[in-house]
């Protein structure tokens, strides 16, 4: 699986091939969350800061933008939706 991506890895890190393999399938797990699991998530993690909804759901779009696979752009509702239903 990826072998051309862990021998990259390899070759230009000083990682071996079996820590080659676990990061990259610790990045593709990380990308592997749907846009709503990721909103929620973050949600979350925003809140626990003490964060108000306002800055949660800027920083969160925000953050959408830099995805590996960027969904479209969503509005407030949108998000408010995937989060409260």
């Amino acid at each position: 699986m990826h072998e051309e991506l862990v021998d990259h890895l390899t070759r230009s890190t000083s990682l071996n091939r079996g820590e080659a393999l676990r990061v990259i399938q610790d990045v593709l797990a990380y990308f592997d969350e749907s846009t709503e699991e990721y909103v929620r998530r973050r949600h979350r993690e925003l809140q626990s800061q003490g964060l108000t909804n306002a800055t949660i759901f800027e920083q969160i779009t925000a953050d959408l933008r830099y995805r590996a696979v960027a969904p479209p752009e969503l509005s407030l509702r949108q998000l408010r939706r995937m989060v409260y239903g």
